[in-house]
C-alpha cells in the first residue's frame, strides 16, 4: 500500500520555458516517483515559448502546415490527445503525481483536472463547462483549457493548459485538439482585468484544494533540473 504524502513540490518558472526543458524535468520527476513511490508528488507551473505538441497517436491531418517545415517547434510526445499550441500568456500546469493515492483512475484524473479549471473560473464568477465525450473546459462555446496526460505505472505526466491572455493566432495553423467546429478562447476576453501572472496563485490554489495537497517551493536539495 502507498503511504499518503500530502506534501507536493512546486516547480515554477517566471520566464517562458522551451518545451523540451519542461518535458525533461517532468521525466526526471516521474522517474524519481517510479523509483520511490512513497516520495512527494510534484507540480510544474509555467508558460511555454511558442510551439506545437502532438499526442502519441495524433494525426498529422490536423496540421495546416508541412510537419517537415513547421512555423514553430513541433514535438510529438507521450500524452493522449491531438495537436495543441502553447505560447506565453497560457498557464500550463504539469502535475507529476502518484495516482495510486489520487484514485488510480485515469478517467477520474482527467475529470479532476477539468474541475480545477472549473473551480478557478467559478472564483471569477464564470461558468466553465464540460462537453460530453470530450476532454477540456469550455466557456460560452469556446475552449479555454486543453487537457492531455500520460502515465507510467500510475505516475503522471503532462496536464492542462489554460488560455489566459495569450495570442491565439498560432492556433490558426492547426485544428486544435482535432475539433474543427470548437473554437478556442482566452480568459481575458471575459475578464480583461486579469493576466496570466495574476492567475498563477488562484490556479495553484484550485489545484492544491482539488487534490488535497500542500505545495512547497522547490529548492536545491530537490536535485532536479532547473526550469
Amino acid at each position: 500500500m502507498i503511504t499518503p504524502n500530502l506534501d507536493a513540490i512546486l516547480f515554477e518558472a517566471t520566464a517562458p520555458v522551451p518545451f523540451e526543458r519542461a518535458w525533461a524535468v517532468q521525466r526526471q520527476l516521474q522517474q524519481r516517483l517510479l523509483d520511490y513511490p512513497e516520495g512527494p508528488d510534484s507540480v510544474l507551473l509555467l508558460e511555454h515559448e511558442p510551439c506545437y505538441t502532438l499526442g502519441r497517436g495524433a494525426s498529422d491531418a490536423f496540421l495546416r502546415f508541412d510537419p517537415a517545415a513547421p512555423p514553430l517547434p513541433l514535438h510529438r510526445i507521450d500524452r493522449g490527445g491531438e495537436v495543441t499550441h502553447h505560447a506565453p500568456g497560457q498557464l500550463v500546469l504539469y502535475p507529476v503525481l502518484n495516482l495510486q493515492r489520487h484514485g488510480a483512475d485515469l478517467h477520474l484524473y482527467l475529470r479532476q483536472l477539468e474541475q480545477v479549471v472549473i473551480d478557478l473560473l467559478a472564483g471569477l464568477d464564470l461558468h466553465g463547462e464540460r462537453i460530453d465525450g470530450l476532454t477540456g473546459v469550455w466557456l460560452e462555446g469556446r475552449k479555454l483549457a486543453a487537457i492531455g496526460v500520460g502515465a507510467r505505472r500510475w505516475i503522471s505526466q503532462h496536464g492542462l493548459a489554460l488560455n489566459v491572455d495569450c495570442d491565439l493566432t498560432g492556433f490558426a495553423a492547426v485544428v486544435p485538439c482535432g475539433l474543427g467546429d470548437r473554437p478556442v478562447g482566452r480568459l481575458v476576453d471575459w475578464r480583461p482585468q486579469f493576466n496570466a501572472q495574476q492567475l498563477r496563485r488562484p490556479l495553484l490554489e484550485a489545484f492544491a484544494s482539488r487534490f488535497g495537497l500542500e505545495l512547497r517551493p522547490s529548492n536545491q536539495q530537490d536535485g532536479v533540473l532547473k526550469l
